[in-house]
């Protein structure tokens, strides 16, 4: 049992780990003139926006939309390769 709760402690220490370095990852996402940053913990950092890409309501909402949503999918696809082996060292949640 104690080497149990042994393992788990060292999974919880692992996966704190892995949070802190997803929050200082910075995943960027561009697209005609809007920038998107956000960290591995989907957290806004910064947006900018060119003066040009503010010409058109619609086209610069769709732009933003796609940013954010690639941005978000990248950080996801980060945080997954990440907490693989994490996971993998769980019982009955491994490959």
């Amino acid at each position: 049992m104690f080497d149990k709760a042994k393992e788990l402690y060292k999974l919880q220490k692992e996966a704190r780990r892995i949070k802190g370095e997803l929050k200082n990852t910075h995943i960027e996402s561009e697209n005609e003139g809007v920038k998107v940053v956000i960290n591995g913990e989907q957290e806004v950092i910064s947006i900018e926006i060119s003066a040009e890409a503010m010409q058109d309501q619609k086209t610069l909402e769709r732009n933003l939309k796609d940013c954010f949503n690639k941005a978000i999918k990248k950080s996801q696809q980060i945080g997954a390769e990440l907490m693989k082996d994490v996971m993998g060292g769980m019982p009955g949640l491994g490959q």
